[in-house]
């Protein structure tokens, strides 16, 4: 997987696209998407995705359903809750319970009972958690010297293997050995059915050396290319399917000239928008998506992908992401920990025993206007389920509702107002996640 130190024009020759590649495809009218009001910085923005299940305000949080579901949480709690998009996994639904049987159940919405807009990823992510066992975190760590291209978690095994072509991994389930290509990706996401794909593509750790950040990159814009020509064959051949937007994906770690090369490419190939992904430092977010904003075309949305922290969603909306997704609310919430405008909290503290207040006052949500924080607390330490239900429901409806928020005040020029209140509020150190 080592690759020498490489410099970015080494392969900056190879064309943006190949002849073979229509520029566009009659069906993608199908698919829109409007910019709205602007922030001044020119940037951050609201706007109106259309698909086929309905449109989809932004900025908009989308919640993450990995194998056809929310944890513990139903899709009608998850419409009531504000939700208005559901984000599944297309490598975890083509192990289970296969993308044929999605297929027959009439696509992703109709198969849980969503009626909205529907995610699938490409199983990209799923190629660095394998491969590298770093499991569902993207490495936020700057990379050390020790690990390098090679580097993997402590205790864990490589079970994929990348080349150019794809990637062969073994099943987290039994340990059966699968290939997946640009075009095994194009084919599982469009039996899925859901309304946005993403382009299949390699993602990065920060352990990586620069030259292999170079290498991937390459390989990524030709899995583009690819999963561009299947996607349009596929659309042909499903014809009296709804239309599904793809999105391409965005790499290049924390390296400026990386990003914006691979926005360029990208952005000269007939995608519907775009998927920012990839590793880097919490503290360059908002740098890195600004780069991303400055070259890709204004007429399509962006991605960003696996954020829910209330300061990393103003820094995204601000610099120019339109939607985004995160497993965080519900992950946490099966530990018992809560949102609130004041600090993330952990309900298995003792002192929730005999606190009859909801989890916020003031928030809407069923679980807080039903439950009170003494009984969640009670089926917490009884291991009861129910537990992960209501909390989760909550704190989607808190990150929800907080970029709901974000996106009302772009309209009403409130912005920075709302930023800087929220944030303070948030981060003013009352927060216990230890719950003590």
């Amino acid at each position: 997987m080592t690759a020498p130190e490489t410099s970015v024009t080494d392969t900056a020759a190879a064309p943006a696209t190949v002849p073979d590649v229509p520029p566009s495809h009659p069906r993608q009218a199908d698919f829109g998407f409007t910019v709205g009001t602007r922030l001044p910085n020119g940037r951050g923005r609201t706007g109106v995705i259309r698909t086929p299940h309905g449109e989809i305000a932004t900025p908009a949080f989308v919640v993450v359903g990995t194998k056809a579901t929310v944890k513990a949480v139903t899709p009608e709690a998850v419409a009531d809750l504000g939700g208005q998009a559901v984000l599944a996994n297309a490598y975890h639904l083509y192990l289970q319970p296969g993308a044929d049987v999605v297929d027959a159940a009439g696509g992703l919405g109709r198969f849980m009972n969503w009626s909205g807009p529907t995610f699938t990823d490409s199983g990209g992510f799923q190629v660095m958690s394998l491969g590298s066992g770093f499991k569902k975190v993207i490495d936020m760590k700057a990379a050390d010297s020790s690990g390098g291209d090679d580097a993997v978690a402590p205790g864990k095994e490589r079970l994929a293997n990348v080349d150019d072509d794809g990637v062969w991994f073994k099943s987290h389930l039994n340990g059966d050995v699968h290939r997946f290509t640009p075009e095994v990706s194009m084919g599982v996401q469009h039996r899925l059915g859901a309304d946005i794909m993403f382009a299949f593509d390699e993602l990065t750790t920060l352990h990586n050396s620069r030259g292999y950040q170079v290498e991937s990159l390459e390989r990524t814009r030709r899995w583009a290319e690819r999963c561009i020509r299947e996607h349009f064959r596929l659309t042909d051949d499903r014809a009296g399917k709804d239309y599904q937007a793809l999105f391409g994906v965005i790499q290049g770690a924390q390296y400026e000239d990386l990003r914006r090369k691979a926005c360029r490419d990208l952005a000269a190939m007939p995608f519907d928008g775009f998927g920012i992904g990839g590793a880097l430092e919490k503290e360059n977010l908002g740098t890195i998506v600004g780069w991303c904003a400055e070259e890709l075309p204004e007429d399509r949305p962006r991605h960003l992908l696996g954020i829910s922290e209330p300061d990393d969603v103003f820094t995204a909306i601000e610099n120019g992401a339109d939607t985004f997704d995160c497993v965080s609310p519900t992950r946490v919430a099966r530990n018992s920990a809560f949102y609130t405008p004041h600090g993330r909290f952990n309900l298995s503290g003792r002192r929730y025993r005999t606190d009859f207040t909801p989890l916020q006052e003031g928030c809407d949500c069923y679980t807080c206007t039903h439950y009170t924080r003494a009984y969640i607390h009670h089926l917490y330490k009884a291991k009861e389920m129910l537990s992960h239900t209501l909390i989760s429901i909550h704190n989607e409806r808190f990150v929800v509702g907080l970029v709901d928020a974000a996106r009302h005040a772009i309209e009403d020029g409130t912005f920075d107002q709302l930023k800087e209140r929220v944030l303070a509020d948030y981060y003013a150190g009352t927060g216990d996640p230890q719950g003590l």
